[in-house]
């Protein structure tokens, strides 16, 4: 509470709609353009489909301020995260390389730290070039060794690999604990209330979603039915920390707070920023201020409750007198989901809106509703005013912005990241040719428009939560080869008519696996 109570302070004149942060993109003539290395902020979004936003067609959600962004910057038609799940995804940004060759998978909330500290990353490589680093928002790449004593200094973290601030959730906003975590430490907790977690037991007196179901506000599956805070069951158990606790319409206001601060501190020189969203994860508690700004219910009032974000930030870069040396990347980490354990109406609400836009599948999905996401790329002065076709992954933001900032990779460091700055700023419509896609099941390889999915093995289990997704999935016993060119809704498996192609993909998939992209000839 008294981390929002100083952000609604001091945006009291501001908070009066979701449009008005419009004039925050205007570009003063007095500001500095005379850095040689440009400002960079990541804005990562949490399950946002390729159609959510407005500049890709979504209906009944306006998103204003991505259309700025989009109408000045380059917006991507065939960009995409690594991986259809959120940790994979978020790995490979940071480290350059594929959450694979980690084990990267969803983690729990008490999951130790998954990029150990040594590990060369995107933040690391920035600060070798002369940058401060900070992150703000939902985590999910876990914390400490494991049995984290929350009452304590928590690291390894952020800190430890890279960045020099860092504010999070600690996991993300369905589990437990629902506490902010501000560098190594719990913001405001009590000496004489201290807080434990468990995923194996109850632990504590919290109601619970499956014991006390008449106090939730909306329903939730068994997996996150447990601790119930906010009125919201989450997944995990945990005891303590009652003045640390978050509320989640909050969000939009404590962490645009702290990276404001965060942009007002470090303007003289350059900054890293990696903004991590919550939204439009589960559970969706989009502000009092912004229900009922989508005809979508809470998922698409979200949605207006992100873009508003994003704006309040572009905005706070004019004042500060450094937007036009600013690089601005705009993306998401996975596909969408509508019911993703909790009864929002998401799916009953959607009406005429296709989260996806025209691809099949979503998060958790091979296909390519599974990594293709929104991006949009934006630098006053040096970005095209384009909407660009090029095969763009997040992982090659990494080396792309190490080869701007003139920072040399060693030959292990990003080893699936590659220099695709042109493309990034609209100066070509040529990136990738070769592109892997993770899924919670198996893999697939893009090469240009051709699209190779490998066969699940039939001794790999999935796991069980992934039957009450309704998402088509991907995952077949035997490839699956599709022509983008004319079938981007994947519906004509071309396998059996290219057997030579399939092969020739397959051995490809391996070599890149085994190599990484950066050492695959």
């Amino acid at each position: 509470m008294k981390l929002f109570n100083t952000a609604l302070a001091r945006y009291s004149a501001l908070l009066v709609g979701c449009s008005s942060l419009l004039v925050g993109f205007s570009t003063h003539a007095e500001q500095s353009s005379t850095a040689q290395k440009p400002n960079v902020i990541v804005f990562y979004v949490d399950d946002l489909g390729y159609g959510d936003i407005s500049p890709n067609g979504a209906k009944g959600v306006s998103t204003p301020n991505l259309d700025v962004l989009a109408s000045k910057g380059v917006s991507f038609s065939d960009a995409h995260s690594t991986a259809s799940t959120c940790t994979p995804s978020r790995y490979s940004l940071l480290t350059g390389e594929h959450g694979f060759r980690q084990n990267a998978a969803i983690l729990a909330g008490d999951a130790p730290a998954l990029i150990r500290p040594g590990k060369a990353t995107l933040p690391s490589m920035l600060q070798k070039a002369g940058y401060t680093t900070g992150v703000v928002g939902k985590w999910h790449l876990g914390l400490g060794d494991g049995s984290v004593d929350w009452n304590k200094d928590v690291k390894p973290g952020p800190l430890e690999i890279g960045f020099d601030y860092s504010f999070l959730l600690p996991a993300t906003g369905d589990r437990v604990p629902t506490v902010y975590l501000e560098n190594h430490s719990v913001v405001d907790l009590e000496d004489t209330d201290p807080i434990e977690v468990s995923y194996d037991h109850k632990v504590g007196n919290r109601p619970t979603g499956v014991e006390n179901p008449e106090l939730l506000r909306m329903k939730a599956d068994l997996q996150h039915s447990q601790t119930i805070v906010n009125g919201v069951s989450r997944i995990g158990s945990m005891r303590g920390g009652e003045s640390a606790l978050w509320v989640d319409e909050e969000f939009p206001d404590v962490f645009t707070e702290k990276a404001v601060n965060f942009i007002e501190k470090n303007k003289e020189d350059p900054f890293f920023l990696f903004f991590s969203f919550q939204d439009i994860h589960v559970p969706r508690l989009p502000n009092e201020r912004f229900k009922g700004k989508s005809t979508m219910g809470p998922r698409g009032d979200a949605i207006v409750q992100m873009d508003w974000m994003v704006g309040r930030l572009m905005q706070e870069l004019t004042t500060q007198g450094v937007a036009d040396n600013t690089l601005v990347i705009f993306t998401s980490d996975n596909g969408p989901v509508l019911d993703d354990g909790y009864d929002d109406n998401a799916a009953e609400m959607l009406g005429e809106h296709t989260p996806a836009g025209p691809f099949r599948g979503g998060k958790y999905s091979i296909f390519e509703g599974g990594t293709r996401v929104p991006m949009i790329v934006y630098w006053p002065g040096k970005t095209a005013h384009t909407r660009s076709n090029a095969l763009i992954s997040q992982i090659d933001i990494y080396a792309s912005l190490a080869n701007l900032v003139k920072q040399p990779l060693a030959e292990e460091e990003a080893i699936d990241s590659l220099d695709v700055m042109d493309a990034f700023l609209g100066q070509t419509q040529s990136a990738r040719t070769y592109l892997l896609e993770e899924s919670a099941g198996t893999v697939a390889l893009r090469k240009n428009n051709w699209k190779y999915i490998q066969a699940i093995s039939k001794d790999k289990g999935l796991p069980d939560w992934l039957g009450n997704k309704d998402i088509e999935m991907g995952f077949e016993l035997t490839p699956q080869l599709f022509d983008l060119t004319d079938d981007v809704n994947e519906q004509t498996n071309r396998a059996g008519q290219y057997p030579k192609l399939v092969n020739a993909l397959e051995q490809k998939t391996q070599q890149l696996i085994k190599n990484g992209f950066r050492h695959t000839k």
